[in-house]
């Protein structure tokens, strides 16, 4: 299978194919009644957005080595900033939609860069109790300011998140990313993450790199929170807790760390694994964080951890194998 693949993989053509092919089925789904029904096109939407969270979070996490445990304060951001967008300044159209979605990742990108630069004066360990208290701080925050809604959130947001538009932002995601961790940067940051101190010894500028990735993982995080506000049409501050960063956090290490086909592997596990575990109510929120805990004790890495689907490796990495 995996000679198969990387022979596919060396025709280049493939994935452009499957990327189109893709898209036209969403729009298929999107525009042709009862092709699929309307609970599949939200788990599809769901997966996809687990995708972006995943993969954009896998950058620091997985690429950079370093541990981040506040992504949901980062996706929370994105999401009430796009609602917020739509629903109290801009009409609620497709076109607004692109508009409220790129503003909901700047404005996490924004505070992810100045959280970066208080964060990266550290070294170790601090990085995760930084970002833990973040979290915490943006969802009092949220709990606290009348105009979005306080405790209560923010209701009657526009049914925007369709399947194209998760799609594109999906590829877009992955795109970016792919590009990044396998150019002069991506170098870099893997570089930091086997020996810090060698990195910086070499040249490289630890402490810009660091932040660059951050603010590139922060942006993705807004763009998934954006879209996951106009998928359910109401977001509150409970909605993006401890939980919903541990939940992005067993996506990317049951995928595999450092890889992007892994974020897709650990979003689509999880998420169906998450709709099947539903009946069990409460318990389910049980369950789910012990996965995390088997997975660091018996497959620290995950799935695919540090490997890549040919399919998104260059040209040249292609040839080295």
């Amino acid at each position: 299978m995996t000679a198969f693949l990387s022979t596919l993989a060396r025709q280049r053509w493939p994935l452009p194919v499957l990327v189109v092919a893709g898209f036209a089925f969403c729009l298929a789904a999107q525009f042709v009644p009862d092709l699929i029904n309307g609970y599949t096109q939200f788990v599809l939407i769901t997966v996809g957005i687990n995708i972006i969270l995943c993969a954009s979070l896998n950058l620091v996490n997985g690429y950079m080595g370093e541990f981040s445990v506040g992504h949901a304060g980062f996706m929370s951001l994105g999401a009430y900033a796009a609602a917020i967008c739509t629903t109290k300044w801009l009409p609620a159209t497709p076109a607004t939609f692109f508009l409220a979605v790129v503003f909901g990742g700047a404005i996490a990108a924004v505070i992810g860069f100045l959280l970066a630069l208080l964060s990266f004066k550290t070294r170790g360990d601090y990085l995760a109790i930084i970002t833990l208290a973040f979290l915490m701080i943006v969802k009092s925050s949220w709990e606290n300011i009348p105009y979005v809604g306080g405790p209560r959130g923010v209701l009657g947001i526009a049914p925007l998140t369709t399947l194209p538009w998760t799609f594109f932002w999906v590829v877009a995601t992955i795109w970016v990313l792919r590009n990044l961790v396998y150019s002069k940067f991506g170098r870099a940051i893997f570089a930091i993450r086997e020996d810090e101190i060698a990195a910086n010894a070499m040249g490289v500028r630890v402490r810009e790199a660091k932040i660059l990735a951050f603010v590139v993982s922060s942006f993705f995080g807004g763009v998934a929170g954006a879209l996951f506000a106009h998928q359910l049409q109401f977001i509150n501050p409970s909605s993006f807790d401890i939980v919903k960063s541990t939940e992005i956090l067993v996506m990317v290490y049951l995928g595999g760390i450092a890889s992007l086909g892994g974020s897709i592997l650990g979003a689509v596990i999880f998420t169906l694994l998450s709709q099947a575990l539903q009946p069990l109510g409460t318990w389910r929120m049980v369950i789910l964080p012990l996965i995390l805990v088997l997975l660091m004790l018996f497959r620290p890495r995950g799935i695919m951890g540090l490997r890549e689907l040919p399919w998104f490796l260059p040209r040249r990495e292609l040839k080295k194998k």
